[in-house]
């Protein structure tokens, strides 16, 4: 048996009844759904988030301020660095530097989310878990449903396309797939026919 080429590392290739892309083999026979959609942030529930967390964040602090200086005969420079005022001192001061670094945290990651850029994706499905997405000129991405749609069908179909990757690194922060609206009910989990 001859030795085979190994598989491509980059872009789409279909060939031998595998659909490969960027060096991961999805058999066609597994592929049930193939669509294109844009992939957007998920920006309003990142900036709730935000404010949720911020909001959380300053409540305890201030709790920790009214709770420190309640206990600490009312005096937040009372001069007394060697009493056991200083020690809650210190704690307050710790809290502080934290709850600066909490809030710091929060807005990068909300940030990141509300700064991200939409991406036009082609999503390929298979009949398990696994989900491919590539990325590429909405037209461009279009054709390629089609060809793939074609490759389905046709055993001895072969074709090579160039499509770019996604730099997404929390899948959580973006729309992923369709959007349904149910109305009524509840504990909806599928689609009775």
């Amino acid at each position: 048996m001859p030795a085979q080429a190994p598989p491509p590392g980059s872009g789409l290739v279909i060939s031998k009844r595998l659909l490969w892309v960027h060096g991961g083999a999805y058999p066609l026979e597994n592929i049930v759904r193939v669509y294109t959609f844009v992939l957007r942030p998920r920006r309003g529930e990142a900036f709730v988030r935000f404010l949720k967390r911020g909001g959380l964040t300053a409540l305890v602090l201030l709790l920790l301020m009214m709770f420190s200086d309640s206990s600490s005969s009312g005096s937040w420079d009372s001069g007394s660095y060697g009493s056991s005022d200083s020690g809650s001192e210190g704690i307050l001061r710790l809290a502080v530097i934290l709850a600066v670094i909490l809030l710091i945290y929060f807005f990068a990651d909300m940030a990141g989310v509300v700064f991200a850029s939409s991406h036009d994706v082609l999503a390929v499905e298979t009949n398990g878990r696994s989900t491919a997405l590539v990325t590429g000129r909405p037209e461009y991405l279009r054709g390629l449903v089609h060809s793939i749609a074609e490759a389905i069908d046709k055993p001895d179909a072969e074709f090579h396309a160039t499509v770019g990757t996604l730099a997404v690194t929390n899948y959580g922060n973006y729309y992923f797939g369709d959007a349904v609206n149910m109305y009524g009910g509840s504990g909806n989990t599928g689609v009775a026919k």
